[in-house]
């Protein structure tokens, strides 16, 4: 159940669409929102990950970063 979770969250925070990733990222708890920002900037500046990744963590860094709390 948990993986399940975990994975549809990610899937909606790398989902380059900005209502999804907004509302899922709303959804979490402070800690969890903070692990999710180490995350994603993790996956900006590290090597090894696809392309694809890269862009959908900027995307979502980017979007969260532009949240109105």
């Amino acid at each position: 159940m948990e993986e399940t979770f975990l994975e549809k969250a990610w899937d909606d925070l790398l989902s380059q669409e900005p209502q999804r990733i907004e509302s899922r990222f709303k959804s979490l708890d402070d800690n969890s929102q903070k692990v999710v920002i180490e995350h994603l900037q993790n996956m900006v500046t590290d090597s090894g990950w696809h392309p694809m990744q890269v862009i959908s963590a900027q995307k979502a860094l980017e979007t969260i970063s532009n949240l109105e709390f």
